[in-house]
């Protein structure tokens, strides 16, 4: 693994952190329905989270000798409460995934402190994919 192959994916993973703080910061403002109290409360504890793993990330890029993007993934619409929660399942689904890769990257690549990082962030998501899932048990 190279150093800039690296780079760029950690920016990837940059850029769906940044989709994460806009999805639950925009869906947190939209959401509806007799839920809406604790989803709103669900989702916005959830930014501090998110904006740490970007931070992370900037610096890391910008440690490795790159920049870090500005651009974040597209959030995708969500018409009600229910596919809010899916789609945030799904984001967190491709975050496990993405740390889990960027971890074995990153020891590919002899970054130990890095796969270590990553390896937190992935107990981080699955525990946020964990909480969506169980949001979405038994919907109606």
């Amino acid at each position: 693994m190279d150093k800039q192959t690296l780079i760029k994916h950690l920016n990837q993973d940059l850029a769906n952190e940044f989709q994460a703080v806009i999805m639950y910061t925009t869906y947190s403002s939209q959401v509806k329905g007799p839920y809406r109290p604790q989803l709103v409360q669900f989702m916005q504890a959830e930014i501090a989270d998110e904006l740490l793993h970007a931070q992370f990330l900037a610096d890391k890029v910008a440690s490795l000798g790159g920049k870090p993007t500005t651009t974040p993934a597209a959030v995708p619409a969500a018409a009600s409460a229910k596919a809010m929660l899916e789609n945030i399942a799904a984001a967190e689904r491709d975050a496990i995934a993405g740390y889990t890769a960027r971890a074995e990257e990153a020891r590919a690549a002899g970054e130990i402190g890095l796969a270590i990082q990553l390896e937190n962030m992935v107990l981080d998501e699955t525990g946020h994919y964990e909480e969506t899932l169980k949001l979405l048990a038994e919907w109606a």
